[in-house]
C-alpha cells in the first residue's frame, strides 16, 4: 500500500495533469482536508467551482454536493471519488412524495435544503442553506411553506419566522442522535466552554446551545471569538479544521458518536484513484439541471440583494 507521502505527491502530479482542483467539505477526513485546495460547506464549495479556472472539479464530500457542483458548472467535469458516499437525509425525500405534498398544499411555497438531490431541487421554488434558511423563508410572499427534507431545520425556521411550516419528516442521523444528555455531559467536563450547535440538531439541543451556526458560521465565529474553549455539536470532522486554524483554542466534540460514515469514505487513495481513472463522473440530466439551478439561483439572488 502506498504511503501518505507517495499519495500526496501522486495527487499533486495528477492535479496538474488534469488541470483539477480539489474541494473538500468540512466533515471529510483530516488527511483529505489537508490536501484540498478549498474547504467549506457544500454550497460554498459549489459556488467556488464556478469561479475556478479548472477543467476538473474533484469534490470530496457526498453525492448531492457533487451534483450541486455539476448543476452550477455544467461545462466542467465533476468527480466524486467514492460513488457510494451519499447523504442519508437527502435520500429520505423522493420526488413522488414531494409532489403529493405539493398537491395537498397548492398554496404553499416549496423550500428545499441544499442537502437534497438535484431531482428534488428541481421540484422546489427555492433552495436554502442552514445559514440562510430563516432569511429565505422570510423572503417568501406565501404564508405557508413546505420545507424539505430536515424536520429539525424546519422546526428551527418555524420558531424564527411567522410562516406556517409543513415539514418533510427527514433528518440527519448524525445530528439527530445528539441528545441533551450529551450536552450536559460535555458541559460538566468543560464548564467554561461555549456550546456551538448546528441547526440540524433537535430543538432541545439547540435550546441548550450558546450559539447556533452552520459549519462555516462556526469556523468564522471561532476565529473572531475571545473565547478559548468550545463544545462542538455537529459532525466530528469539523474539529480538524477548527484545531488547525485555531491552535491556541480548545475544542471538544459533544459526543464521540457524531461521525458520519459516508463523509469518511473518501481517503487519499480514493482521491488519487479518482484523478488517475477519472472516476466517478457526476452528471445531471439537462432538464433537471436547469430547474435545479433556478432554485439555487433564486436563493443566491436574495444574497445579492442584501
Amino acid at each position: 500500500m502506498q504511503d501518505t507521502r507517495e499519495l500526496i505527491e501522486k495527487i499533486a502530479e495528477l492535479k496538474k495533469k488534469r488541470n483539477a482542483v480539489i474541494l473538500a467539505h468540512n466533515y471529510v477526513r483530516g488527511e483529505v482536508l489537508d490536501i484540498a485546495d478549498f474547504l467549506g460547506d457544500s454550497l460554498e464549495l459549489s459556488q467556488k467551482a464556478v469561479q475556478l479556472d479548472a477543467d476538473v472539479i474533484l469534490f470530496c464530500g457526498v453525492h448531492f454536493m457533487a451534483e450541486s457542483a455539476a448543476v452550477l458548472s455544467p461545462n466542467k467535469t465533476v468527480l466524486l471519488p467514492e460513488i457510494d458516499a451519499r447523504c442519508p437525509m437527502a435520500d429520505m425525500v423522493r420526488v413522488d412524495g414531494l409532489r403529493d405534498l405539493k398537491q395537498q398544499h397548492p398554496d404553499a411555497a416549496v423550500v428545499c435544503y441544499v442537502n437534497t438531490t438535484a431531482e428534488i431541487k428541481a421540484e422546489c421554488d427555492i433552495c436554502c442553506t442552514s445559514a440562510n434558511a430563516i432569511e429565505v423563508v422570510k423572503s417568501l410572499k406565501e404564508k405557508k411553506v413546505i420545507f424539505a427534507p430536515d424536520k429539525n431545520l424546519a422546526d428551527y425556521v418555524a420558531r424564527n419566522t411567522d410562516k406556517q411550516i409543513i415539514p418533510w419528516i427527514g433528518y440527519c442521523p448524525t445530528h439527530n442522535q445528539i441528545l441533551p444528555i450529551d450536552i450536559q455531559k460535555a458541559k460538566s467536563m468543560h464548564p467554561m466552554a461555549e456550546i456551538l450547535a448546528h441547526p440540524e440538531c433537535r430543538r432541545e439541543v439547540l435550546e441548550m446551545a450558546d450559539k447556533i451556526f452552520s459549519t462555516t458560521g462556526m469556523v468564522n465565529y471561532v476565529r473572531n471569538s475571545d473565547s478559548t474553549e468550545f463544545i462542538i455539536a455537529t459532525e466530528g470532522g469539523l474539529l480538524h479544521r477548527l484545531k488547525k486554524e485555531n491552535p491556541s483554542k480548545d475544542f471538544y466534540l459533544v459526543s464521540p458518536y457524531t461521525i458520519c460514515p459516508d463523509m469518511k469514505m473518501i481517503d487519499l487513495k480514493a482521491v488519487a484513484d479518482s484523478l488517475e481513472q477519472m472516476k466517478y463522473v457526476i452528471t445531471v440530466p439537462e432538464d433537471i439541471r436547469v430547474r435545479a439551478k433556478q432554485s439555487l439561483d433564486r436563493m443566491l439572488e436574495i444574497k445579492r440583494k442584501r
